[in-house]
């Protein structure tokens, strides 16, 4: 197992392949099983878990780094919990549920990765463009259903509160209307 250089000059991409170790290192393969781009930030890694499992079981050698990247994609995780199934302290069960939760975790972090690394990319450009970032959209605030009976008696209330900012600023305009009335009458 090893990799397979593809892409151009100073901007390289590689296939991920399992190939025979008389083979040039660009030449014939058995089977590709991904791709592993280091140009983007973080790597962009795809590759057949399932393929690269069955590989590794059938006593495929990988290069150093195609061993890094099979170790970060869970292939290695994988078979170390396939030979506790092996020697019967899990379940195949159990250890289906450890893996698929540990694949959940690490595509979870992954795209923590990929987000902070667009944000980095966006202030970088406003920095850059002399215009500031856009503001990060509000949390909404999260409001409870009240009971019917709540709701209505809140209204009311709303109501008569209404009702009554009303009424003084009713009164204060008569009153301020009297003394002027009451001025004109001394003249």
């Amino acid at each position: 197992m090893r990799l397979q250089r593809k892409g151009r000059r100073k901007r390289p991409f590689y296939h991920i392949v399992v190939a025979d170790g008389r083979a040039p290192r660009d030449g014939r393969f058995i089977e590709r099983l991904g791709s592993y781009n280091p140009m983007t930030k973080p790597a962009t890694i795809e590759i057949d878990r399932e393929k690269a499992f069955d590989w590794l079981q059938k006593g495929a050698q990988p290069t150093d780094t195609v061993r890094a990247i099979l170790r970060f994609k869970g292939v290695y995780y994988k078979r170390h919990l396939m030979r506790g199934v092996a020697k019967g302290a899990l379940t195949e069960e159990q250890a289906e549920a450890k893996y698929q939760e540990w694949i959940d975790a690490k595509e979870s972090k992954i795209a923590a990765r990929f987000e902070q690394t667009a944000a980095e990319r966006a202030d970088l450009l406003a920095k850059l463009s002399g215009t500031p970032p856009p503001p990060p959209p509000a949390p909404e605030p999260e409001e409870e259903e009240a009971p019917a009976e709540t709701a209505e008696a809140a209204e009311e209330s709303t109501e008569a509160a209404a009702a009554a900012e009303e009424t003084p600023a009713a009164e204060e305009t008569a009153s301020e209307e009297q003394p002027a009335e009451e001025e004109k009458k001394e003249d």
